[in-house]
């Protein structure tokens, strides 16, 4: 098995009652959205999508309304089947599975949360936790422990005889958080699961994610129309545009070099504080040289990954520049105060 858990090659979806025709016309003639639209009557939703998703990582796919996100996250558990190109999960073709494949697929292996957790109102919450192992057969003892243990892990120990109406949004939230998780899978596909909340409530449960997904070690697809949560959580972060892929990178490498003039515009508002580390600006040892009447022992030092919040708290204390460290503790760059002031305003 591959450390990529996630695998898309040139996936196209058109939707239309001449989707076939239309797909033939763009793979002949290179059609463009606009020109499908004008001669086919058909909606181009996902336009050539590959990329791949690593053991482990939480990759986030954010843009407007009506960029093809939600439409692409379908793909992955053959909620949509694909016009063309190739969807692979788990080393698994997804269009190749067979039906009682591809429900059992979905039952062990992807767990799906969504803006709306469609909890069973009738139901108490571990019942709702428990509803899809009921699903599969198991025994009821085992679906009851699977259940209280799922809840545990989301912070809602002492909830279990709840009804849904009876908790919170942020609650109801972690419930179905819970209900994606009783099975234990691999995959965690999240569409705008926080949209509707507070933002205080909002960003509580965002920490609260990421940090349940590592310890599980869970590969998360995220779908966000917020930069902001798709920085905090992502470990890289996809920006579409009218169903076509424009970039793909870390959240340092989004903001800092943006693709392209729509992907500026959306990062325009975010601080670099927090997410711009010293690695990125420092000058390397062997390219600078400090003055002699430095003391390099008396310089204070950082190691690469401290924050650009952080290094300006510490800058504040010296007037000597900072050393920045490797993780094995060897000095490997420095940080003048012109440095740190152009990694505030965001040169190069």
């Amino acid at each position: 098995m591959t450390t990529d858990v996630i695998q898309l090659e040139n996936v196209w979806k058109i939707f239309g009652d001449r989707a076939e025709e239309a797909m033939e016309a763009v793979k002949s003639e290179g059609l463009d959205k606009a020109t499908v639209l004008e001669r086919f009557g058909c909606v181009v939703g996902i336009a050539d999508v590959s990329f791949k998703v690593a053991r482990s990582e939480i990759f986030c796919i954010m843009g407007l309304s009506g960029s093809g996100k939600s439409t692409l996250i379908r793909h992955l558990n053959r909620l949509i089947e694909p016009s063309a190109g190739l969807v692979k999960v788990l080393d698994q073709d997804m269009s190749a599975l067979s039906p009682n494949a591809l429900r059992e697929t979905r039952a062990k292996d992807i767990g799906m949360v969504f803006q709306h957790m469609a909890l069973l109102p009738h139901r108490t919450v571990a019942d709702n936790v428990a509803f899809p192992l009921e699903v599969q057969g198991l025994p009821k003892a085992q679906r009851w422990e699977t259940s209280l243990h799922a809840l545990s892990l989301v912070n809602l120990t002492g909830y279990e005889y709840r009804l849904p109406h009876q908790l919170s949004g942020g609650m109801q939230q972690r419930v179905g958080l819970a209900r994606a998780l009783a099975s234990d899978p691999e995959v965690l596909l999240m569409d705008e699961p926080f949209s509707a909340l507070d933002p205080l409530i909002r960003h509580e449960l965002q920490n609260q994610f990421v940090q349940l997904t590592k310890n599980l070690q869970k590969t998360t697809v995220f779908i966000t129309h917020d930069l902001d949560e798709a920085i905090r959580i992502g470990d890289r972060i996809a920006i579409m545009k009218d169903g076509c892929l424009i970039q793909i990178g870390t959240p340092e490498e989004i903001v800092m070099q943006p693709a392209d003039e729509y992907v500026a515009d959306f990062v325009k508002g975010i601080s670099n504080l927090k997410l711009i580390n010293a690695h990125s600006i420092m000058l390397a040892i062997n390219d600078t040289t400090l003055p002699s009447s430095i003391d390099k022992t008396a310089a204070l030092r950082a190691d690469e990954n401290t924050s650009l919040e952080a290094l300006i708290d510490l800058s504040v204390t010296t007037t000597l520049p900072i050393i920045v460290t490797n993780d094995t503790g060897q000095d490997i760059g420095v940080i003048s105060k012109d440095t740190l002031l152009k990694g505030i305003k965001g040169e190069e």
